[in-house]
């Protein structure tokens, strides 16, 4: 038996072979760059969605209950208005599944995963595309005020509405791709967008490009010049504070916009470069990347806790509609104030800017 036993040592010496682990180096570039959020940040995320949920809630029921209790026809501004509140109202109640998903896990099967996600996607679309409506209904009636009193603009109102939410479901679809997986760093389930592996690559850059076009870049392209001419038609309108609390309005309206999303699309768009080979990158930059995008999108959610403030906290009518109602269940000591009226365009004006 002896005589059958190979000496390999010398076969590698005879082949002048050797082997040496300590020679072999890591390629970096092959490496899987995982990127981990520490659990006392991700309590705090969770902390504050749920803070969203109990601010945007009651805020946008409020208008909704102000706006439907009104005994007048609503105007456009105020249809769009409500519709508004309505689609961030169901991005609030999408909070607590991805608190609760922040820190535990999705717990709630992929069901719930799709449907959760649908119902973020239309939402987040109907809202931005409501803000450009009540935009260009301001321009409407402020710039063009003659051809906003002969167009017929309580059933166009009805008709735009209708196109918002049945685009916004249209663009809500790629939600569908959303699945309950477990994560590949971590021990928990996770609800993300999960593509066939032979076209991820194809399927997110398209469904990035309609999220950017649609939902940030087209609207901030009619938003800012509607709210630009507005602007530099009430500077030559005389007015005093009415005026400035219009302009006030629409500064604030803007910015919030700006400050809540575009910080969140700047994060997406680098991830969609970096994602679809566009643009070179290595692990730190990835995971500065997946940091930003976790943060930013937490600023965009709190959007729909702002909009109520906005949008009728700040305008004058509703909150004497809000006076009203709280007087008549009486909440409120029944108190007379008189006012005096203004001129048929700052009245214009006013219920326009509510």
């Amino acid at each position: 038996m002896s005589a059958l036993v190979i000496d390999f040592e010398s076969i590698y010496e005879a082949l002048n072979f050797s082997y040496n682990d300590s020679e072999f180096i890591i390629n970096p570039e092959t490496q899987p760059c995982n990127f981990s959020i520490p659990d006392a940040v991700m309590i705090v995320a969770s902390m504050f969605y749920v803070l969203i949920f109990l601010l945007a809630i009651p805020g946008n029921l409020t208008v909704g209950l102000v706006i439907c209790l009104s005994k007048q026809s609503l105007p456009p501004s105020d249809l769009y208005l409500l519709h508004l509140a309505i689609a961030d109202l169901m991005l609030a109640i999408t909070l607590p599944f991805w608190a609760t998903s922040v820190t535990k896990g999705w717990v709630f099967g992929d069901a719930m995963c799709k449907i959760v996600t649908v119902l973020q996607e239309l939402s987040f679309y109907s809202s931005i595309l409501f803000l450009t409506c009540i935009s260009v209904d301001r321009y409407m009636v402020i710039v063009r005020a003659m051809e906003a009193r002969k167009a017929n603009r309580q059933v166009a109102s009805w008709v735009v509405c209708a196109a918002v939410w049945a685009v916004g479901a249209l663009l809500s679809l790629p939600g569908l791709f959303n699945s309950s997986f477990p994560s590949q760093t971590q021990s928990q389930m996770v609800c993300a967008e999960q593509y066939d592996p032979g076209s991820a690559d194809v399927w997110r850059l398209a469904t990035r490009i309609l999220r950017h076009t649609l939902g940030f870049i087209i609207p901030l392209a009619i938003m800012l010049p509607c709210y630009g001419v507005t602007i530099r038609r009430l500077l030559h309108i005389r007015g005093g504070f009415q005026r400035q609390r219009a302009m006030r309005v629409i500064v604030f309206v803007v910015f919030a916009f700006l400050l809540c999303w575009t910080p969140y699309h700047i994060a997406v768009m680098v991830d969609t470069f970096f994602r679809t080979k566009i643009v070179p990158y290595r692990c730190p930059a990835r995971m500065a990347v997946d940091q930003a995008m976790f943060a930013t999108q937490s600023l965009g959610l709190l959007h729909s806790s702002v909009n109520p403030v906005l949008y009728a906290f700040v305008g004058e009518k509703f909150r004497r509609r809000l006076f009203q109602i709280m007087r008549k269940v009486g909440i409120m000591e029944r108190t007379t104030v008189s006012r005096t009226s203004r001129s048929s365009l700052s009245s214009e004006i006013t219920t326009t800017l509510m």
